[in-house]
Formats: C-alpha cells, structure tokens, sequence
C-alpha cells in the first residue's frame, strides 16, 4: 500500500465527492497552504480535508464512482438541498458551534445532517437537479429566485448579442437620410467608427437589459400566479389569456423602472459619436446635461413600447406553445423529451417576437427620438417622423432583431428552468388538473 508522510493543499473552490450511496459531501476549502505532519503514514486511498477549523478523513467509497457522479460531483453543492448525509456550506460555517458539535456526534466519524433548528433556518439553497426527489418546489422562495437568474440570462445575453442590429436600427430611426437601410447603416458605420463602432453602447445594454429581465421574468411567474389564485381554476381555465396579460404587465411595469436610466444613456451613446465611450462616463455626463430625473424622460414612452411588447410576448407565447402541444405534437408534453420542449419553446418565441416588434415599433421610434433630442417632445416627434414613420421605419429590421431576440430568450429561459430541474414554460393548462384529482 502506498502511504505519503506529508500534504500540501490549496483548494480555492467548493468541490463535492461522492460519498458511498447515502449521498455527496461537500468541502469547502479556502485560499492559502496547510501542512500536516504524518509521521505514520496514512493509506493514499483515504480523502485529506484541510481548513482553517479542522482536518479530517473521511473513508473511501464502498464501489467506483460512475461518470455521472463525477460530472454531479463538480456542482458547486452549496447551491443544492443538504441530503441527510451531506455536508453543507453552514455546517462548515459553524464547525465550532456547540450545535455543529452535538449534531455530528450522533455518527462517530462521519458527517451528518444537523438537526439544530438554528442551523436549518438559515439554509436557503437549490435543489440540484441531477438528484431524484430533489426538485424545486413550484412557487417557492427558491422557483421565483430561480426563475429570476433565468431572466438576467435571457435578456442581458440576448440583447447584449444583437447590439450590433440595435445600434443600426437606432441610426435609421434618428437620421434616416443618411442611414437609409440595414446594408448602407452598417457601411456607414463601418467606414465612420470601425468594426469596435457595432458594439459601442454594450455594457448599458448588458445592465440595463439584465436588470429588466429578472424583474420582467421573475415578477411575471408572481403575478401569473397570484391572479390565478384570485381566479380560481375554474375562471382561471376560461380567461387565462387574460390573466397571462394581466401578469405580463404588472411585470414589465416594475422592469421598465429599472430599464429606463440604461436605455437612456444606451441611446445617446449609439446615436451621439463623441457624446462618451460607454455607461461609465456616459450616465454622469447626462446626468450633469438634463440632471437625475432627465434619466427617466422617456419613461412613459418605454412603457407605451414595452408594456404591450410584454403582453404579446408572454400571452402569445403561452397560447402558441399550448396550440403546438395540442395540434402539433401527438405526444403529451410531459412525455416529451426536454431537447424537444426547448425547441418548442424556441419556435414559440420567435413567432411571438414578431407580433410584438409589430405592436411595439411606434413607441420604440419615440422612446430613440426624445433620448436623442435635448428637450423634444412626443408631439416633435410625430410632427417630424409623421405617423407612416412611426409605424414603419426601421421595423423590418425590428422584425429580425425582435423575432430572433424573443426566440432565444424563452429559449435560454427554459434551458436553465430545465437546468435546475423546472418544466418548461406553457403547454399545461394548471387549472384542469386541479379539478381531476378531487372528481376521482
């Protein structure tokens, strides 16, 4: 047997190794070198730990690990439920505390589930969707926080990826005569400011854009909820497209507060060469230009373009992956597998997307035109653009853009949903359900 006399470790990370069948145990360790003296010798097979509070070994799994838990073994385990034999972030936290103590002493040399109240309380995690019976409850802390991360990721990424496409829409929208199409718009930039020209305006779009996804998603999967409640299911079942508008625009009336100051200084940086390089020197320059609440000028057109560019996104959305399910895939939704649930999900967002570019385009044409213009108006507005313009310009573009933007949002929404262990987002109508068990 191979035995080793001295230890060196520096693990900056959290890591899991499986533990026998019983569950996974998770070690966190920190910055910095620990070294111990073992004069005898200690089997190689065993585990080291070592951490500022203590240093332990563990014994070696009863059977080979198969590739699965290894995979499962490089999850961060502080994100997921303790199973009865893991060994959480807090227990590691309050390794001194007589409640840790007396918790672990119930299994000599093993680590346990803690049954201190104290501890309990104050562990809020994710289930790790790898595990069977671990799943996210539905409509917990832990679904709206999870659902919540899924927006930022779906709208910060998305809309950051098509910067290039807004910058020339903006453009078009702004000074028509001189950017006159897609083609030209992008030739103009490009020979005006270079290839590092289609991504100016990026990071206020990356903030803005993210901070208006986790309020618009994880506020909608609230709303959707809590009107449903106040239906019941019996109305809920009837008006359900109602509610999903209803829930849409509560939603997006919270997310377009945290929009607004963004987008402003997104569209003076894209339409303004010189005005500033990006978010850092461009929201005080603005702010000393029109002052705090010139940050939110536009508000009430950005409401007027993303309200009913939610209510088509959502409600759409919903009633088009339903209809698919329904007439479209002879399969039961939940029989389906999840690489065909996404790409219903896709599908369905990008033909949501252009029935909201359409609805919305009017109020996207006002919200660049007052953020471009010191002191415009909506009536300056309509008197220069006209109202054909308002409806038209630049929306063929706005089509591409929008239908593609939408699609891989619920597409990157549901991935992650399916990620940490959620179904997809529509195709199940909740409130039949509800009413089968109780005739049975």
């Amino acid at each position: 047997m191979v035995r080793i006399n001295h230890a060196r470790v520096f693990f900056p990370i959290s890591f899991v190794v499986p533990n026998n069948k019983a569950g996974n145990v998770c070690f966190n360790t920190e910055f910095g070198k620990r070294e111990k003296q073992n004069p005898k010798g200690i089997p190689i097979s065993s585990l080291f730990i070592f951490s500022r509070f203590h240093f332990s070994v563990f014994p070696p799994p009863a059977m080979a690990i198969d590739s699965d838990s290894f995979k499962q073994s490089l999850l961060p385990s502080f994100l997921y439920s303790s199973a009865p034999n893991s060994f959480s972030l807090d227990r590691l936290l309050n390794a001194n505390s007589p409640a840790f103590s007396a918790s672990r002493s119930t299994i000599p040399g093993a680590p346990a589930a803690s049954s201190s109240p104290s501890i309990k309380a104050r562990t809020f995690m994710i289930p790790s969707p790898n595990e069977p019976g671990k799943k996210i409850e539905m409509y917990s802390p832990q679904f709206y926080a999870a659902c919540t991360f899924g927006g930022i990721l779906s709208c910060g990424l998305t809309h950051m990826a098509v910067t290039p496409l807004d910058l020339v829409k903006c453009n078009m929208q702004i000074d028509p005569a001189k950017y006159k199409s897609i083609s030209s718009g992008f030739g103009v930039l490009l020979k005006e400011q270079g290839v590092r020209g289609f991504f100016r305006g990026w990071v206020p779009t990356l903030l803005g854009y993210s901070a208006q996804g986790a309020c618009k998603f994880g506020f909608y999967e609230f709303f959707k909820k809590y009107y449903s409640d106040l239906a019941g299911p019996e109305y809920f079942a009837k008006y359900k497209t109602l509610i999903y508008l209803a829930g849409s625009a509560s939603a997006e009336v919270i997310a377009d507060v945290a929009l607004c100051p963004f987008e402003a200084v997104k569209v003076r940086v894209q339409t303004q060469p010189g005005f500033a390089r990006g978010l850092s020197d461009g929201l005080p320059k603005f702010v000393r230009s029109e002052g705090a609440l010139g940050l939110y000028k536009g508000i009430v057109p950005l409401w007027g373009r993303q309200i009913p560019y939610t209510m088509m996104k959502f409600a759409s959305f919903e009633t088009i992956v339903e209809m698919i399910y329904k007439y479209g895939i002879p399969t039961p939704k939940e029989q389906c597998s999840k690489n065909l649930q996404l790409g219903v999900s896709f599908a369905g967002g990008y033909v949501a997307g252009v029935f909201c570019a359409i609805v919305s385009h009017p109020a996207d044409n006002l919200v660049s035109f007052l953020n471009n213009a010191k002191g415009a108006t909506v009536g300056d507005a309509v008197k220069k653009l006209g109202l054909w313009g308002l409806f038209t310009r630049g929306l063929p573009l706005r089509i591409v853009m929008i239908g593609t933007l939408t699609g891989a949002q619920w597409g990157i929404y549901d991935a992650f949903k399916v990620f940490v262990g959620l179904p997809t987002t529509g195709g199940v109508a909740p409130a039949p359900a509800a009413v089968e068990p109780a005739k049975a």
